[in-house]
């Protein structure tokens, strides 16, 4: 898979939480080829290693990406400085994305998403006719992308651990309600490791495939550093593979947590 290293315009930038910004940047190579569930490694200026954020949305036609990230610092506080016409220096996209299958009609396919786990899930919505996403905060103010993902096409239920908004409880536990209908023919997942990890045990109580984006501090960003290591057991096998350049996502039933 290429990726490309440049410095991008950005289209449109807005804070959409407290802390939490939304940019739409102008990439038509790297849009071209992106896929669902890939990254983009941003260079914050005065910081020598780059921020990976997950990418958000692909319009290909527009040639444009959008990315959805929090404030955790002062390299991403520094990328969040950046406005309209500045230019973003990333390298994108990297990493494999979530594999789209082919879902027969009367089947559907479940998307979850934990806190700032959720902006990847908005780019597989999209992949999909008959979705249905469950996306989990701790309250209500900090709920992000419900009107996005409904924009999608998606049927939205969100949670929240304290009960401001929406279903009082973790997402396993509408996940499970759902998987009991026998309708559900893949399961996708990007969030907290507990939670990755109870989605895995909830799509396997079913017999429901599930794949999962795995979140891990990174440097180079392209396999060379191994800063991002993960435990896997593949067909019986012990593996230690990278994240950014092996995943970040894997088969659920695969990952050591």
């Amino acid at each position: 898979m290429p990726y490309f290293c440049n410095k991008y315009m950005i289209l449109e930038r807005e804070e959409i939480a407290r802390d939490i910004y939304s940019y739409v940047i102008s990439c038509p190579e790297a849009a071209a080829v992106a896929r669902a569930g890939q990254f983009a490694h941003i260079r914050a200026e005065g910081y020598t290693l780059r921020r990976p954020i997950s990418i958000c949305e692909i319009d290909k036609e527009k040639g444009t990406v959008r990315i959805v990230f929090e404030i955790r610092g002062g390299g991403t506080d520094k990328i969040s400085q950046l406005t309209v016409d500045d230019y973003m220096d990333i390298i994108l996209p990297l990493g494999n994305g979530f594999s789209v299958k082919e879902i027969p009609d009367e089947k559907n396919t479940v998307i979850v998403g934990g806190g700032i786990g959720v902006p990847p899930m908005c780019g597989l919505a999209a992949c999909y006719s008959n979705v249905k996403a469950i996306i989990g905060f701790r309250s209500k103010d900090k709920v992000i992308l419900e009107k996005d993902l409904k924009r999608i096409g998606a049927d939205v239920t969100v949670c929240t651990d304290d009960g401001s908004y929406g279903y009082n409880g973790v997402v396993t536990q509408p996940l499970e309600e759902e998987l009991k209908k026998g309708k559900t023919a893949m399961v996708y997942a990007c969030g907290p490791i507990p939670m990755l990890k109870a989605v895995v045990n909830t799509a396997n109580k079913y017999n429901v495939s599930c794949e999962v984006s795995l979140e891990e501090r990174m440097a180079c960003g392209v396999g060379a550093c191994v800063g991002c290591a993960c435990r896997i057991n593949r067909n019986g096998e012990n593996l230690v593979l990278r994240v950014c350049k092996d995943g970040p996502v894997f088969k659920g039933e695969e990952v050591v947590f």
